[in-house]
């Protein structure tokens, strides 16, 4: 039965922090995070409020990773595994991380109170147990599910709509029943065999994309399968105009149908959403502008759920 919640803000708090893109290795990942937060600040969304998360703490990564990667990711060494998201290492890495991935906590803890919340984090979903890949350097996805856990969650939905399947957040819930991934892909990178916590979902034409996700989250209603809270990767990647990931025929407007499809079916069933940025990426047909444009529609839906914006 849908839940009735009832918002302790009339805001939407999405965590920012300046040190999201301290790291010295200069990629979308690493930086897109202040073109939004820029971009809020010079046309602001009604509605939307940044605020600044605490620093994630060790212990939170330690229950997700192996300790021989934490360690690796704060010190540099071995450099193989410091560097194997694919970015090189530096001593701006590891606060980044902690913020971050701060961020998706914080978001996660506040769309529990709040109904909706988000981070301008991204650089989740490939991370494994030990070792980091396709620009993702911890899993904030999974540490975010295991934190509403600990607060009295009983089940997390991660709804995966990133280019790339979500094969590291796979690995790693593959003995948690209280944590389901639905995985919705348009490019075969991270691919996985599916688990009885993890559906993944490969779609080959435009024509199948919006389809394909109505049908999946209908099935959940059908079922009457109930989560606490739903965490969002909203990748914009599948767009056909991003460099990595995109789909010929998505467009602008259906990954904007998209968002309003999500929020609106997370708000029909009063289920608690948190939303990071996921992937994205510049190229010869999507510039820095366009990118952000994209990324802001995610911002633009969540901010009508409380009917603060058009």
């Amino acid at each position: 039965m849908p839940q009735t919640l009832v918002p302790k803000s009339n805001v939407v708090r999405v965590f920012y922090r300046a040190e999201y893109v301290v790291a010295g290795y200069g990629f979308h990942t690493t930086r897109k995070a202040k073109w939004l937060a820029d971009s809020l600040i010079a046309a602001p969304i009604p509605g939307i409020e940044l605020v600044a998360p605490a620093l994630l703490t060790r212990e939170p990564l330690l229950a997700v990773h192996a300790p021989d990667y934490v360690q690796a990711i704060e010190t540099g060494q071995p450099r193989s595994l410091a560097e194997s998201q694919g970015f090189y290492w530096d001593t701006g890495l590891w606060p980044m991380q902690l913020a971050s991935t701060g961020g998706a906590v914080a978001a996660a803890l506040a769309a529990l109170e709040d109904g909706v919340a988000g981070s301008l984090s991204s650089g989740f979903h490939h991370a494994a147990y030990g070792y980091g890949d396709g620009f993702c350097t911890f899993n904030g996805l999974v540490i975010a599910a295991h934190a509403a856990l600990s607060t009295g969650a009983r089940s997390v939905l991660i709804l995966d709509l990133d280019a790339h399947c979500g094969g590291g957040t796979a690995s790693l819930i593959v003995n948690e029943p209280r944590i389901r991934q639905i995985d919705v892909a348009v490019d075969r990178h991270d691919h996985y065999p599916e688990t009885d916590q993890a559906r993944l979902v490969m779609v080959k034409h435009s024509a199948a994309y919006l389809p394909t996700i109505h049908g999946l989250l209908d099935q959940l209603n059908r079922h009457g399968d109930a989560f606490d809270l739903c965490l969002y990767n909203a990748g914009m990647d599948p767009c056909a105009r991003c460099a990595l990931g995109g789909l010929a025929g998505i467009t602008d407007a259906i990954l904007a149908e998209r968002e309003r499809l999500v929020f609106a079916w997370c708000q029909r069933r009063g289920l608690p959403i948190a939303f990071v940025l996921a992937g994205g990426y510049i190229g010869r047909r999507l510039d820095q502008r366009g990118l952000v444009d994209l990324h802001r529609l995610t911002l633009s839906a969540a901010a009508r759920i409380k009917g603060l914006a058009r």
